[in-house]
């Protein structure tokens, strides 16, 4: 088992940037594939990106290509969401997991979930 805890979230106006990060304790945090998503009130929780453990290639939904980057620091057990260009729609809760497995997109690939962090957009 993975133990993760988000911070950085906030708010920030329409265009800003934030970066969320993800410490990981417990097992060999080297060893999982990381992901990020986040969930809007009343709408399902939904990829936002992932990185794999051993080739360390990644995975962005389309609706943040190009403005988000997910990268990860195995010396210090982190993975990172560098949010760019944010808009109101991207206003959720985001959450850190962790996945044995191979399959990005899903939630239920993913074994350990952190508390979440809330990230707010003003227009």
């Amino acid at each position: 088992q993975v133990q993760l805890v988000e911070s950085g979230g906030g708010l920030v106006q329409a265009g800003g940037s934030l970066r969320l990060s993800c410490a990981a304790s417990g097992r060999t945090f080297s060893s999982y594939n990381m992901g990020w998503f986040r969930q809007a009130p009343g709408k399902e929780r939904r990829f936002v990106a992932a990185i794999s453990w051993s080739s360390g290639r990644t995975y962005t939904a389309d609706s943040v290509k190009g403005r988000f980057t997910i990268s990860r620091d195995n010396a210090k057990n982190t993975v990172y969401l560098q949010m760019n260009s944010l808009k109101p729609e991207d206003m959720a809760v985001y959450y850190c997991a962790a996945s044995a497995s191979g399959n990005y997109y899903y939630p239920r690939s993913y074994g350990d979930w952190g508390q979440g962090t809330q990230v707010t957009v003003s227009s």
